[in-house]
Formats: C-alpha cells, sequence, structure tokens
C-alpha cells in the first residue's frame, strides 16, 4: 500500500533530521574571527587561533562542569540511582553538541536529543522544568548551527522533532510554549544568516565567472589580433615571394647574375617575413605574458612595401598628403596593413596591374584609398579562393570606429577607408 503524498512530505523532514541528513560545507569564517598567533610560537600545530572554536570550548567546559554537578546530586536522590559512567556519559552527551556543532551540526543535535534519555529522569523528578538552563543553552546554539549549514527540510524537520519532544515532555505548558518560541526565533535567525550567505557566496561566484568571461573575451580578442596580424604578413610576403620565384627565371633568361639577384630578394623577402613572424608568433610563446615591444609597421615604411610590390610586377604609383606624421600607432599599423592587404589582393587576382594608392591626412580622419585595374592582358590568374582579406580589413576599421568600402570600380577593384584620428594625450 503507497503512502499518501501529503504524509510523505510531512514524514521527510524528520527522516532528514533523524537519519539521512547531511549539512553543507561550513562557510568562510570571517577574517576577523581568526588570530594569526606570533611567529614565537611557530612550535604549535597550528598558525591560526579561530575565536569561535575557542568560544565554544570555554561554554563547553563552564556546561560540562554544572551538567556533571547537576546530574550527580540529582542521582542521589533517586531510589534507583544511575552507575556513574552513565553520569559521564550523560554529562559529556549534554555538553559535547557545542564543540561538534561547527563541524557536525546535525549530528550534534542528535547527540544532544539523545542525552535528554538519562539527564530527564535524573533532574525532573519533582521538578517542573523539563530541561536546565543548560541543556536550554546547549540546544539552542544548534539549533543555530543547523539552521545556518542545512536546507530548510532539515531545519524544519529538528524544530518538529524537538517541539514535538517538549510537548510531550512533563514540563508546564507555559514553559513549553516559551521553549518552542525560543527554538523557533534562534531558527529563523540561522535561517537568515544562512540565506544571506548563500547570497554572499554567489555573488561571488557571479563575479568570479563574469572576471572569467572577460579573461576567455580578451584571449578571443587577442587571437583575432595575432590571427588578423599573421594574415596580413603571410598574404603579402607569400604572394610577392611566389611571384618573384616564377618571375625571376624568366627574366634571367640564362644570365646567373640577375638570376643571383633575384633569388637575393626572394631571400630578403623570406627573411622579413619570418621576423614579422617570429614577433607576432612571440606574444604567445611569452610564459610571463610580456607585451610584445618589438616596433610595430606604420606609414613610414610604405616605401619599402610599394618596393616589393613593383618587384613582384605591379605598376604602383604611391600619392601621400597631409601630415602622416605622429599619428597614433593603431590608425598607423591599420592604415598600413589594409595597404598591404590590399596589394597583396592584387599581386593574387590582378597580376601586373596598375596600382594606384592614395593616402590623405585632414578633417581628424585619415583615408586610405587603393584601386587596381585589370592587370596585364595574358598574365596567368592567381586567384586563390575567398579568403579573410576583407574581414581582417573590416574588423580593423570598425574597431577604430571607422569605414570600410570594398568592390569593383572600372575593370578592377577599389579598396576606401577612412579611420577616424584621435590625438593621442
Amino acid at each position: 500500500m503507497k503512502a499518501p503524498p501529503g504524509l510523505v512530505r510531512l514524514a521527510r523532514p524528520v527522516v532528514l533530521a533523524l537519519v539521512t541528513g547531511r549539512a553543507d560545507p561550513p562557510f568562510p569564517r570571517a577574517s576577523f574571527l581568526r588570530v594569526r598567533l606570533p611567529r614565537m610560537l611557530g612550535l604549535l600545530p597550528f598558525r591560526t587561533l579561530d575565536l569561535v572554536l575557542v568560544a565554544d570550548l570555554l561554554v563547553f567546559w563552564l556546561l560540562q562542569s554544572q551538567n556533571l554537578d547537576q546530574l550527580r546530586r540529582g542521582n542521589a536522590t533517586l531510589a534507583f540511582p544511575f552507575d556513574e559512567m552513565w553520569i559521564y556519559l550523560g554529562a559529556l552527551a549534554a555538553s559535547a553538541p557545542v564543540v561538534l556543532r561547527e563541524y557536525w551540526p546535525l549530528a550534534s543535535w542528535r547527540i544532544a536529543m539523545a542525552s535528554l534519555l538519562v539527564t530527564v529522569p535524573i533532574h525532573h523528578i519533582g521538578d517542573d522544568l523539563f530541561v536546565t538552563f543548560n541543556e536550554a543553552v546547549t540546544h539552542l546554539l544548534v539549533v543555530y548551527s543547523v539552521a545556518v549549514r542545512c536546507d530548510r527540510r532539515a531545519t524544519a524537520g529538528v524544530l518538529g522533532v524537538s517541539a514535538l519532544v517538549l510537548f510531550v515532555s512533563p514540563g508546564s505548558v507555559n514553559d513549553t510554549l516559551l521553549a518552542v518560541i525560543l527554538l523557533g526565533i534562534t531558527a529563523l535567525l540561522g535561517h537568515n544568516v544562512r540565506g544571506r550567505r548563500l547570497t554572499t557566496r554567489r555573488l561571488a561566484e557571479e563575479e568570479q565567472r563574469s572576471e572569467r568571461a572577460l579573461a576567455a573575451q580578451a584571449t578571443l580578442e587577442e587571437r583575432a589580433r595575432i590571427a588578423r596580424e599573421l594574415h596580413d604578413v603571410v598574404a603579402h610576403h607569400m604572394s610577392v615571394i611566389a611571384i618573384q620565384a616564377e618571375a625571376v627565371p624568366l627574366r634571367a633568361s640564362g644570365d646567373a647574375e640577375r638570376l643571383e639577384e633575384g633569388l637575393r630578394e626572394i631571400r630578403a623577402l623570406s627573411l622579413s617575413a619570418m621576423t614579422e613572424m617570429r614577433r607576432v608568433i612571440g606574444v604567445l610563446r611569452d610564459a610571463e605574458g610580456r607585451a610584445d615591444t618589438a616596433p610595430q609597421p606604420g606609414l613610414g615604411r610604405l616605401d619599402e612595401l610599394v618596393g616589393n610590390a613593383r618587384s613582384a610586377g605591379l605598376t604602383v604609383t604611391l600619392s601621400l598628403s597631409g601630415a602622416l606624421t605622429g599619428l597614433p600607432e593603431a590608425v598607423s599599423l591599420s592604415a598600413y596593413r589594409i595597404t598591404q592587404e590590399a596589394l597583396s589582393n592584387a599581386m593574387r587576382h590582378a597580376p601586373g596591374s596598375a596600382v594606384s594608392v592614395r593616402i590623405s591626412h585632414s578633417g581628424g580622419a585619415l583615408s586610405v584609398n587603393v584601386t587596381n585595374d585589370a592587370g596585364r592582358p595574358g598574365s596567368p590568374e592567381r586567384t586563390a579562393g575567398p579568403g579573410h582579406g576583407l574581414v581582417g580589413m573590416r574588423e580593423r576599421v570598425t574597431m577604430l570606429g571607422g569605414k570600410l568600402w570594398a568592390g569593383p570600380a572600372g575593370t578592377g577593384f577599389a579598396i576606401t577607408a577612412i579611420l577616424p584620428v584621435v590625438e593621442e594625450t
């Protein structure tokens, strides 16, 4: 026969309190409740002093001595007194929960309830009170610890069983009601403390998750930056090297000196690409997280960039206007990388084309325009499929709050970027 659901719900807190309930791990102690010991006491097995534990030990010693004295005097009045061993066990069981409550709150409450089997017959022959003052202090402290460390169902079970024991006791109704009220107030206080500590813990966990999310976002942004840098370096230099390797034998026409000169150019381009790649990858290899201190390329290296493009067969016209020195590093680097990627695209998709590069600075903005035609008729096509060049350009421009236009222009292709220039303070 299946038990009614309502009865099961009522019995579950009692079962948790008496048998199956478990307490949560203790909350971290407040710093002012833990005193660091002086170095002269370094021989002790502990370096910090828990003031709560010290207070519990002091209360335990006071309760133990008084409980033992009261039980001895009460036992002497019984017609059939308990053995001395039971007197010591009863006094210990009535006092020890004060110390154990910080570690095993539910077990401490169970011990305190079990101690009544010895203390009640001794204390209360002819008395109206069911529990002495010492026992009341122990029960209140233990119930508080249960409410702080256990969920509300286990706490409700503890409170319900304690109230039931009080109501069936031989004490007066007024004393019983007062004891139940005190237990209820203590349990409510402990439950509120538990709620506040759980809220504080959840807030701390949320802060940690937010910090981890920000760190992950920063890592992704750094990876994207490094990916852009690597793409720009590899795409440009490898395109130039590939074109040079194809063109050098044709230009040399069996002339060993011209062939050697061309190979020297290819070697120089390869070394330049390797140097830039080492600079970018070096950020990843730095175990201590030090920032990369190598100089970043900028508009000051445009002549070198244009020279590489011309050596690869492009006809490049460079036009500069406005003050291009003293620009913010991010703007100068982005303008350089956009020009580099545009020239690389012309090498790949329009070999031998005429390219116009116009860069101007006016009105708080830097304008970069790169336009190429269709290339020489009969030039071998070197398209490599869709890449990430335009995506990288848009990311750079968006990061600076600028605008980018890219698309067909006449028979060729044009790229225009407007980068805001904010003076660094």
